[in-house]
Order: structure tokens, then C-alpha cells, then sequence
């Protein structure tokens, strides 16, 4: 994988959960609402995949340019925790939508951990997964994980990947002690000195960097799985199955959001910012420049956002496999409705 390029933020962040008032779901909600034609708009409750940082500001886009309303809906945005977090509250019903980290799901589904939910898109083709640093922390390469503490919360893909990370770098993962933390709060506790590093998308550099005031190294986990997938949308089994042209139309409004987004990632942190007063501008229209090599990577040359392809999906699942991270096998229909998912 090319090696990042360092973004300068200016400002630090402070930190702070954005969450807004809980409202209902859309599950007793007309699957042909229109916002178009007059029609009500249906209810949706959002999950982001890890707090609010620029790169999940996307979601924030598609309210504010009024994506969701044309497509239909009225949507209500919380901060996810991580992968787990989202797929127990998505499949509990307390959220419609929400994105995951793909391997993460195969290992919660593949480990008898959760089911009845469904990626219907990607949102990342490679995975952004990794362990984040920072200089003086004597940590340049995996093997320097030995000895230190981490910290992550506890469903978060970069920790439930990290003994798979670990075996495939050389690492003695019983040898790295892990503690927990909340999505919000990591970066600040990495800056503290609290601990030696912490769970992190490798977009989150600039804003680390903001936080800290120390160059942040970054150990990303695509160096060692090539293959695997980043966030994927997913929604539980039982919407899929009822609602298929609601996922299909709240799917494209969302990765609307997502182009809009990479195109624009000035204002896209200035809307996050607009909704989330916790916001470095700087720093979240960073993550979102780092971000694009992600949702349009090598891997995927000439495909459209959003597209899964099962082989590839299958060679993430043969990795997990190998590497025992797997009590049982699964294949990608079992995680993926390419009936609902863009097309190539």
C-alpha cells in the first residue's frame, strides 16, 4: 500500500459525543414514502460507524444538500462505536442502517457472534483498519507492539482483527495487553500518554496529529490483507427481505453523499462542523483527502461506488480461514445481498 501522506491540521479537537434525541424507526413506515412528490417522508435512524469524525461525514452531506428528503426520508444520525456496536443495535432495531467494517462482520457472523444483518453496499474497497502511534512511543513496525498497551472499544474491528493482524505480521499477540475505550475518547487518551497506542482508522492521522501535537505512525493493517474490504452499509435481514426499493433508494441517497463528499471535503467538514460543534474543519477535510484512495482504490478500478464483488469478498473470507480467525466457514451470500448492493 502506498504510504500516506502526512496532512497538517491546525487546530486541535475537542472531544465530545454528538448525540441527538432518540426517535422511532422506520420500521412501521410505508415502503413507497416519497419526499418528492409531497408524499410523508419515512423515519430512518442512522448509525455512523465510529463517533463523528470527517470520515463519516458523509451521512451528515446527504441530510444538509437534502439527498435523504429527495430519496424519501427523514433521517436521524447517532455516533456509532464500532463494528459490533453496529450490528447489535441495527439488528436489535434501535437503528435502520449503519456501517461496519467488513471483516469484522465476517468474524462476528463466522463466530457464531451475530446474524440476521446484511452489507447492501461498500463504502471503503480496502480496509483503513490499523494500529495508531505516536513518535517517541518506540513503535515502527508491528513486532514494536510486543510489550505495549492498546486501546480500543471493545466491538471494534481493530481489535476483534488484531489477533489475524498480529499472526499474519509476526506479532505475539499475548504479548500486547488491550484496554478499553470509547470511540470519542481514544485519541485523547493516546495524547495523555495513557497508553501506547490505540485502535484507529489510518485516515484518523491528521486528526491525531491535532490532538496530540506529535506526528502519529501509523501501522496499517492493509499492509499484511490486501484483499480485505473497509465499511460496508449494512441493514438487518428483516428490512432487506420487507423493504428492498427502500434499501436500494436510502443506498443511493447515502452514497450520494459519499461522491459529494469526496469532491467537495472543504464543505463536507463545514457541514460536519454545522452539526457537530466538536468538529476541527481542518482536520475532518483531511481525513475525507485520505479517505478517497480508499472508496476508489486499485482493487476496484473503473467500478462504481458502492460495489461488491463476491470473489473478492470470498478470498477476505479464505484470509480468515487460514489464519483460524474462523470457527466455521461462510460464503459471501450469507453476509452480502448482491440483489440490493450498486452494480459494477
Amino acid at each position: 500500500m502506498r504510504r500516506l501522506t502526512r496532512t497538517v491540521a491546525t487546530a486541535a479537537l475537542a472531544l465530545a459525543l454528538a448525540l441527538v434525541s432518540a426517535c422511532g424507526s422506520g420500521s412501521d413506515s410505508s415502503d413507497d414514502a416519497k419526499g418528492g412528490d409531497g408524499g410523508a417522508l419515512e423515519k430512518v435512524t442512522y448509525l455512523t460507524s465510529f463517533g463523528n469524525f470527517g470520515r463519516d461525514s458523509y451521512a451528515w452531506v446527504a441530510k444538509e444538500k437534502g439527498f435523504f428528503e429527495e430519496a424519501g426520508f427523514d433521517v436521524e444520525i447517532k455516533a456509532g462505536q464500532g463494528t459490533g456496536g453496529v450490528i447489535q443495535t441495527v439488528v436489535g432495531g434501535q437503528a435502520d442502517f449503519g456501517p461496519i467494517d467488513l471483516t469484522g462482520g465476517l468474524l462476528q457472523l463466522g463466530n457464531g457472534q451475530a446474524k440476521d444483518f446484511v452489507a447492501v453496499a461498500a463504502i471503503q474497497q480496502r480496509t483503513m483498519a490499523g494500529i495508531a502511534t505516536l513518535e517517541g512511543k518506540n513503535i515502527a513496525s508491528p513486532k514494536d507492539l510486543e510489550g505495549k498497551k492498546l486501546a480500543d472499544t471493545p466491538g471494534s474491528v481493530v481489535r476483534n482483527l488484531f489477533p489475524t493482524y498480529a499472526r499474519l505480521a509476526g506479532v505475539d499477540a499475548s504479548k500486547v495487553t488491550w484496554v478499553n475505550g470509547e470511540a470519542q475518547a481514544l485519541i485523547g487518551t493516546l495524547a495523555a500518554g495513557s497508553v501506547d497506542g490505540i485502535g484507529q482508522f489510518v485516515v484518523g492521522q491528521p486528526t491525531i496529529e491535532a490532538v496530540a501535537k506529535k506526528k502519529a505512525v501509523m501501522l496499517p493493517y492493509s499492509n499484511v490483507m490486501q484483499d480485505l474490504y473497509g465499511n460496508v452499509l449494512i441493514t438487518s435481514s428483516q428490512i432487506a427481505k420487507e423493504k428492498p426499493e427502500m434499501v436500494k433508494r436510502f443506498t443511493a441517497a447515502l452514497l450520494r453523499g459519499l461522491e459529494y463528499s469526496l469532491a467537495n471535503p472543504n464543505e463536507a467538514a463545514d457541514l460536519l462542523k454545522k452539526n457537530v460543534d466538536a468538529t476541527v474543519v481542518a482536520s475532518a477535510a483531511a481525513e475525507l483527502e485520505l479517505m478517497a484512495s480508499y472508496v476508489r482504490s486499485d482493487n476496484s478500478a473503473g467500478a462504481a461506488i458502492g460495489t461488491l464483488d463476491s470473489g473478492r469478498v470470498a478470498k477476505s473470507i479464505a484470509v480468515l480461514r487460514g489464519a483460524g480467525a474462523l470457527k466455521q466457514n461462510i460464503t459471501p451470500e450469507q453476509i452480502i445481498d448482491f440483489s440490493l448492493a450498486p452494480k459494477a
